[in-house]
């Protein structure tokens, strides 16, 4: 840095923030500004939100605040992420700088050195420590939210609401985001929530992003270089081609063949038409265009030096497919070193796979695809396996991953290049089209930070492509994050325990479910509970030992209220006064023989019970304010609780005040989607006598959501005997509970699912995996995924239930837990 103001300034900024600059120091890179600013609040005492593109580096942010809880003994960190698999990777990550005895793991499947001082879990783990208090929080000073725009996801969201709400205060909270349209609005709400604030936007891609539009086998720039993104000026080129110019495109291809044979070595692709391994886009207005298929695209891509690359292809029947075409064609992308070591990767990884298990679980082939340089990622894939691709593709060892979308969720697997066939995806019931939000998270893998100048965006051009909609959707960034916030059953019994019902729905009112729907109500929320605490105060300096002086200062005001009515309103008829003469008469006569009258420092407390009258009518408007605006959560919240009522697990006081029953007790340790059914079935006494294969396919039945596509499997196939019973009693409970949900104006659950039960007690009972995935007909990692999922079920059946079922629970985990559903990574 040669200009002297820029150093003096650099100089002047370090001595303000030694801390930052001292850790600024150790990284490998220089950071960013948006990085610098994030660390300096941190180090002000400041909470901060970081709110950045993908692959930008907000987690530096993050690592900081870990940092700073390692420089003073006794402090903790956590860092949550959404994902047991990204917890799994910042698990590793912190090891190497921390070392294994200061960094520990929760999963909920996984347990490592929970005590640590830096520790990695799920947010749903976090929300369950805040409910039950665990020891486990004392000397936390930071909590790291990684992905906090999760919050939006209808099924899980609230969790992290939920932990923002109930964390305590003096806990610094780090957030960090994909880039949202609405930041400052969601800071906002940080801010009244949790305190000092700091909200930090960054827009800035570290790696710049280049777009192109692959027609035949050239890579057409999107946008005009002359004009760039900020304009959203599309390529006149590819205007023309959509418009109909087709036939001038063919002849201009042509006619560019004999000047383009050296274009290969200026780093792109050869405008030379390839033969064979094309098949024509027909189109009404334009001459056949032919599209490449996708070895071609990967030889086109290799000679242009743009792998390693990520196909996102919106199916997983297309992702293996696509590995499968690329196998066929011969394609290998990998030197003999690199395949070496790729073998050497695959043979640590997977030494403890049965060969039985490898056969079943298409070993070999998926081996020979990564030894060739490719591979597939997907939902389907068994976890190990993904971790292993997830690996060589950082490693650099495999080439190209054609991908489902879950990959552009948070998992560090950064590729040169990002290729996007279709721009519409099957959304569960239609083909719709990718959101701009969508899009920049996709693209948003392309450009490797440290390695690549530049990241390149590559559109598949399709008969039905219009530039200019592309255009559309590159050059904004509306991704704005809504919250999904409702209370469930049990959130409401730990609420009502900890805080009372009152308290409960003004938390509730703090939510940025209710922020968004009424801001104004989070402001008036936080005032009442300030002045709340200040009524407090003022109670206690009016106490007096001769009695209730707030009784007292009660007949003070009132008298005086009525005298000053009194001298008024003279123009009164006689009988009238007369009236408020006798009133006036009896209130003095009850002051003064209220024990408070003779105490010696009435007056004193006199002036703090004035106080104390004026900020609590002032309370009460403010609530009136807030009962009259939209209070959507806390309604909902209502609903709930008379539910909860009418099934005893709430029993509310003639005063009003809520408590606890034995069986609401129960609940608060019961968490999912379904905890008022478990809670019901465990008190009803369903599931009594049901062995542990027969509890596990229960409990499958209850976390297991089918595709819209699957039937039910009917009577047939399902187990006999106490099995059936148990399930068809559990499903008229639901019915029942619907029901009284649908009277209190709530939308309960889905019906209860059994197309995995028989697979699950098979499994349960020992059988072999090819047996289980031809009866579950599920790939193995959906398998691996419900069995966790029933894995979670059973073990909170283990702790909050009666003998005998939490015994069999527990034998249920012991059974279920083998094979592929326990071999991991770490």
């Amino acid at each position: 840095m040669s200009d002297p103001a820029a150093r003096y300034a650099q100089a002047q900024a370090a001595r303000a923030h030694p801390l930052t600059a001292a850790f600024a120091a150790m990284q490998r890179f220089d950071l960013d500004p948006f990085q610098i600013a994030g660390c300096q609040a941190l180090e002000d005492g400041w909470s901060v939100l970081v709110a950045a593109p993908t692959g930008a580096g907000k987690t530096i942010v993050g690592e900081f605040a870990i940092h700073l809880a390692m420089l003073s003994a006794g402090e903790k960190a956590f860092y949550t992420t959404p994902m047991k698999a990204l917890s799994n990777q910042k698990f590793r990550e912190l090891q190497e700088v921390y070392g294994e005895s200061e960094v520990g793991l929760l999963t909920g499947d996984t347990n490592i050195n929970g005590s640590a001082r830096v520790v990695v879990m799920t947010t749903e783990v976090l929300r369950n420590m805040l409910y039950a208090d665990s020891p486990a929080l004392r000397g936390l000073r930071y909590v790291v939210m990684d992905e906090v725009h999760y919050l939006a996801d209808r099924f899980r969201g609230a969790v992290w609401e939920e932990v923002i709400i109930h964390l305590p205060q003096d806990v610094k909270l780090v957030s960090l985001s994909a880039t949202v349209s609405n930041a400052e609005e969601f800071g906002d709400w940080l801010g009244t929530v949790r305190g000092d604030t700091e909200v930090i936007v960054s827009e800035t891609r570290p790696v710049p992003l280049e777009q192109h539009v692959l027609v035949r086998g050239d890579l057409l720039p999107l946008f005009d270089d002359r004009a760039g993104i900020a304009t959203a000026q599309v390529n006149q080129e590819l205007m023309r081609i959509r418009g109909g110019s087709g036939a001038r495109y063919e002849n201009n291809r042509q006619a560019q063949q004999h000047r383009s044979s050296d274009h290969r070595s200026h780093g792109y692709p050869s405008r030379r038409p390839r033969k064979g391994g094309t098949r024509p886009v027909r189109s009404a207005n334009v001459q056949r265009i032919e599209r490449l298929d996708r070895p071609d695209v990967v030889r086109l891509l290799e000679r242009a030096n743009l792998l390693p690359a990520i196909f996102f292809i919106f199916s997983r029947a297309g992702c293996d497919g696509a590995v499968q075409q690329v196998r066929r064609s011969g394609l290998r992308l990998t030197t003999r070193e690199e395949r070496d070591e790729i073998r050497r990767v695959i043979d640590e990884r997977t030494r403890t796979l049965g060969e039985d298990d490898l056969q079943v679980l298409g070993y070999w082939e998926w081996r020979d695809n990564l030894e060739r340089g490719v591979a597939a990622h997907h939902a389907g894939l068994l976890p190990a396996f993904k971790e292993v691709v997830e690996e060589l593709f950082r490693r650099k060892l495999v080439k190209v991953v054609f991908a489902t979308e879950t990959l552009a969720l948070g998992i560090n697997m950064p590729a040169r290049t990002v290729v996007l066939e279709k721009l519409e995806k099957f959304n569960g019931e239609a083909r719709v089209a990718i959101t701009s939000g969508e899009y920049t998270q996709l693209t948003g893998r392309a450009g490797r930070r440290g390695i690549d100048v530049e990241g390149h965006a590559v559109i598949q051009w399709t008969e039905a492509l219009d530039p200019q909609a592309v255009a559309a959707l590159a050059s904004r960034r509306t991704y704005p994050l809504n919250s999904s916030f409702r209370p469930t059953y049990n959130m409401a019994v730990n609420l009502i325990d900890q805080f009372g019902r009152d308290e409960a729905r003004e938390i509730l009112e703090s939510s940025f479910a209710q922020f968004q729907a009424d801001r104004a109500v989070v402001g008036l929320a936080r005032e009442v509970k300030d002045a709340e605490q200040s009524l407090a105060g003022y109670a206690e300096a009016m106490t007096c030992d001769r009695g209730d002086f707030l009784e007292y200062a009660g007949i003070r005001r009132d008298l005086s209220e009525l005298e000053k009515l009194n001298r008024a309103d003279r123009t009164a008829p006689a009988r009238i006064r007369e009236k408020r003469q006798q009133e006036i008469a009896s209130l003095r006569r009850r002051m003064q023989r209220h024990p408070c009258h003779s105490c010696p420092d009435r007056e004193a407390h006199a002036r703090w019970g004035e106080r104390y009258a004026k900020l609590e009518r002032r309370v009460e408007k403010i609530r009136r304010q807030i009962s009259a605006r939209t209070g959507t959560v806390a309604r909902v919240f209502d609903r709930v609780v008379d539910v909860l009522v009418a099934l005893d697990y709430v029993r509310v006081a003639d005063d009003g005040t809520a408590t606890l029953t034995s069986a609401g007790a129960t609940m608060k340790r019961i968490y999912g989607e379904r905890d008022l059914l478990v809670a019901e079935a465990l008190r009803q006494g369903l599931w009594t006598s049901l062995d542990a294969p027969g509890l596990a396919a229960l409990a499958c039945c209850l976390v297991y959501e089918p595709r819209r596509d699957e039937a039910g499997p009917g009577e047939h196939g399902l187990p006999r005997g106490p099995f059936r019973r148990a399930l068809s009693e559990t499903q008229d409970l639901w019915a029942r509970l619907d029901d009284l949900e649908q009277d209190h104006h709530l939308p309960g659950t889905e019906p209860i699912a059994a197309g995995l039960a028989t697979a699950m007690h098979s499994w349960a009972r020992g059988a072999t995996l090819d047996r289980v995935l031809d009866e579950a007909d599920l790939a193995a990692g959906d398998f691996v995924r419900w069995t966790k999922q029933t894995i979670d079920l059973l073990d909170q059946l283990s702790i909050v239930a009666e003998p005998p079922v939490a015994v069999t629970a527990r034998k249920a985990l012991e059974a279920v837990r083998r094979g592929i559903v326990v071999y991991g990574s770490l």
